[in-house]
């Protein structure tokens, strides 16, 4: 069994608490853990007007962007946690546009929808962390 973690440079650095990305690799099968990402660049700037659809939007090229620097991709997402400070009902319309946008219908991986009191920084809205899978065969 092989175990790395990284933050790729293309990703926020949060090294001082978390990895952005663990891996695991046994038997031909690379087991891919990406930390909670939120509606930041890069520089931990916040994207957008403090929307949840511009953070929803960041958050997910975030993820994507993480997948990507262990050579998978959103496709590879079997679980995914959403996390939205004070989730109302309508929030829902949002999220479903961007989870749209990024996954085919009957290839949608596993969520948990989880309405929370706050995140780890007053201005993040939202906070999606996933799991994924890749054959190396």
């Amino acid at each position: 069994m092989k175990k790395y973690y990284l933050t790729p440079a293309t990703l926020p650095d949060w090294s001082d608490y978390f990895s952005q990305v663990a891996v695991i690799e046994k038997n031909g099968i690379k087991t891919i853990y990406v930390a909670g990402q939120v509606g930041v660049d890069r520089h931990k700037n916040l994207v957008g007007n403090g929307e949840l659809r511009d953070q929803l939007q960041q958050t997910f090229s975030n993820l994507q962007t993480a997948l990507e620097s262990v050579d998978a991709s959103m496709a590879n997402i079997v679980k995914m946690n959403i996390y939205v400070v004070n989730y109302h009902p309508s929030d829902a319309e949002a999220i479903g546009e961007v989870i749209r946008q990024h996954f085919r219908m009957g290839q949608l991986p596993a969520m948990s929808l989880i309405g929370v009191q706050a995140l780890a920084e007053e201005r993040f809205l939202v906070e999606v962390d996933a799991e994924a899978v890749v054959n190396c065969d």
